[in-house]
């Protein structure tokens, strides 16, 4: 079950941080954000957040399922959510960032109708403190996806 996080329920800075490096960077997004969580046997599994950019637009600013349950789709489950509650709020486009080295995230957006637009250079390297490391290579840049709702 997806459900949106209440105001008084603990942040999962666990799950977030599966796709964030640190709490300094989830907690410049997520307190002006939405928080929606999955659920399975009474035990939160997976999270993403969505933040208004304009009144046409979101973001979804970190998207993360718990590393035992990955490879079962619940990933595309909550993109799919994402987009289905971006829709009904009525925004025209969705966007998201990942790193350059990311190429499951990548495949799975594309897979998902969300269209390259846009390459943060240096992103990784400007605003975090330590190197970040992912599939063995260092994170550079963030590349930015989009995908048009109506």
């Amino acid at each position: 079950m997806i459900r949106q996080l209440q105001k008084d329920e603990e942040i999962p800075y666990n799950l977030l941080l599966l796709a964030d490096e640190t709490i300094e960077a989830i907690n410049k997004y997520i307190n002006d954000s939405e928080i929606f969580v999955f659920e399975m046997d009474n035990e939160t599994i997976a999270v993403y957040v969505l933040q208004e950019i304009s009144n046409d637009t979101i973001e979804i600013k970190n998207i993360a399922v718990d590393t035992k349950h990955q490879g079962r789709g619940i990933g595309k489950l909550l993109l799919r959510d994402a987009i289905s509650r971006a829709k009904a709020k009525g925004f025209k486009t969705i966007v998201i960032g990942t790193g350059d080295t990311a190429p499951k995230q990548l495949h799975l957006y594309q897979k998902e109708g969300f269209e390259i637009f846009d390459i943060k250079k240096s992103f990784y390297l400007d605003n975090y403190p330590n190197p970040i490391y992912e599939n063995g290579v260092q994170l550079k840049d963030m590349i930015m996806l989009k995908k048009e709702l109506m």
